[in-house]
């Protein structure tokens, strides 16, 4: 059981990187009750379960929050329409930088926020301190963030709540370099037709998030807000960017 693993079992140094068992027991543990077949079940698992939780149609996981972001910044073509997108000067760096990438242009403004805001104009939500019952904002693009400092305490992970089905299909592909195996396609069975991204959610951490989602109580206060964050229009390179 994974209860007897000591210090040493649960993090080696192989080939130079960290090595996590209890991410394949996890996945052993979900084959064991009969909640998956494969290792992709348990991304379909964990995507169905914070979709409920949630109060969204559907869920996508992909890596982290800032990705999840950028999925929908392109899907909902911002780097065409080119709309500044307000968002607020207290906030993770990240997200500037996702919108500057993504080729948006962004402005700050003072605004107050606790677990989750608006990238004005758009239905996208940068949700990564809030995780509880029924937050999903209807008809947005609500992106969360697993990290061992937010709710979810899982390494890195993040996830897209939408009741958009075609959204879903297309964030599915890109995640994943074009790619379907959330449909169990075989990579030599794949008519590749769009440009993707490495942007998916490993099965091993989302069977451990599905396993850490489980013990979580099903509301949670936000971990935080604008007062979680230093000012960004305080460093040059945010300002130089700006809008």
């Amino acid at each position: 059981m994974v209860e007897n693993l000591s210090m040493v079992d649960i993090i080696e140094d192989i080939g130079g990187e960290m090595y996590d068992p209890l991410r394949e027991y996890a996945l052993e543990q979900l084959k064991s009750e009969g909640l998956i077949d494969d290792a992709w079940d348990a991304v379909d698992l964990f995507e169905r379960t914070m979709a409920e939780y949630a109060g969204s149609n559907f869920a996508v996981a992909v890596d982290n929050c800032t990705d999840a972001l950028y999925l929908c910044l392109k899907y909902l073509n911002c780097d065409k329409n080119q709309d500044v997108i307000t968002i607020p000067k207290r906030t993770y760096a990240s997200i500037p930088m996702v919108i500057h990438n993504a080729g948006c242009k962004y402005k700050f403004d003072d605004i107050s926020w606790s677990g989750a805001y608006q990238l004005d104009p758009y239905p996208i939500y940068d949700s990564a301190l809030r995780l509880t019952r029924g937050m999903y904002i209807q008809d947005s693009f609500q992106c969360i963030s697993f990290h061992r400092k937010k709710i979810l305490k899982l390494t890195k992970g993040g996830i897209i709540l939408t009741n958009d089905r075609e959204a879903v299909e297309w964030f599915k592909a890109m995640r994943c370099k074009g790619r379907h195996p959330h449909r169990k396609y075989f990579y030599t069975e794949e008519h590749f037709d769009l440009m993707g991204w490495n942007m998916y959610l490993h099965p091993e951490d989302a069977a451990k998030a599905y396993l850490i989602f489980r013990q979580l109580p099903e509301h949670n206060d936000d971990a935080g807000g604008d007062h979680t964050y230093t000012d960004l229009t305080e460093h040059e390179v945010f300002r130089t960017n700006e809008g």
